[in-house]
């Protein structure tokens, strides 16, 4: 599939702002299963920006606003084309516990095996790990169940929560958006001991009925979407959406990855002056057809 993306995010200050500063995780990976053929990220007002790849792989954009303005808005504009994606079904085959003890020691997954602040290990999520995630269960099947489960466990609402609701709240009110069922899966997972990641991505939400009546329409918001890569024997990531209850597939593009929200937040940044500010995101992902 061919996809045309616009995601707009646009801050108004109440007062001038005399300095702003942001990093940016808005160019996406170039994968088997995406390929990029345009992008570009525009700010406003312009100004100097520079890349580095951040600890989890990201390319990273660095913009310092040092002049007075009142508005600052970061455009992120890209064509992009994705591809069925292609699971590793030996490493899937396997128990959860053949699975945890062939990654245990592997390197770079110590860091995805961790508890954060965002996304801690309790006595909710190590009860769901035991019942779910069985050691003698084979690893597709255990994943497919807890995918399954938060699904119908918890109810998707927009505006139910926020970015600093605490995970234990979540599992409290069952009920959420998608950065919210990411982190219950994911803190599932790291009491299992089985190693995942929080991706921050677009979907298409609304896919054109008539371009292929059998897609199912997803849940997404006017913003980025989020869900879970896990990794699996063989060190391949597969991606499952516990929003829409299904398995990653073309109307999914990723952008970025780490730990939870905040190690693969689209723009974080901070700004110097008195007042307040307003914050407004879009995002528009249309499909775009195919030339035979």
């Amino acid at each position: 599939m061919l996809f045309n993306i616009v995601h707009t995010t646009g801050y108004v200050y109440a007062d001038t702002a005399m300095e702003a500063y942001l990093e940016v995780r808005l160019t996406p990976p170039v994968r088997p299963e995406q390929g990029v053929l345009r992008h570009r990220i525009v700010f406003k007002p312009a100004a100097e920006a520079s890349d580095y790849i951040d600890y989890f792989g990201n390319r990273t954009t660095f913009y310092s606003m040092t002049l007075r303005h009142r508005q600052l808005k970061v455009t992120n504009r890209l064509t992009v084309r994705t591809l069925p994606r292609v699971l590793p079904e030996s490493g899937l085959a396997l128990t959860i516990a053949e699975a945890r003890q062939i990654l245990k020691s592997r390197t770079g997954v110590f860091d995805y095996l961790q508890p954060t602040e965002a996304i801690p290990v309790d006595a909710e999520s190590s009860a769901w790990a035991r019942d779910i995630l069985r050691e003698n269960r084979p690893l597709r099947e255990g994943l497919d169940e807890l995918n399954k489960t938060i699904y119908r466990e918890f109810k998707y609402r927009t505006g139910s929560t926020e970015i600093e609701t605490p995970l234990s709240l979540i599992w409290k009110k069952r009920e959420g958006v998608c950065q919210d069922f990411a982190h219950v899966m994911i803190s599932v997972l790291r009491a299992a001991r089985i190693p995942c990641r929080y991706v921050c991505g677009y979907i298409e939400s609304e896919p054109s009925v008539s371009a292929n009546p059998s897609l199912k329409r997803l849940v997404g918001s006017l913003a980025t979407h989020a869900w879970v890569e896990v990794l699996v024997p063989g060190m391949a990531w597969v991606a499952l959406d516990p929003t829409n209850n299904q398995w990653c597939g073309e109307q999914h593009v990723t952008v970025a990855v780490g730990r939870d929200f905040l190690d693969a937040a689209p723009v974080r940044g901070t700004f110097k002056g008195s007042a307040s500010q307003k914050l407004k995101v879009h995002v528009s992902m249309q499909r775009i057809p195919e030339k035979l």
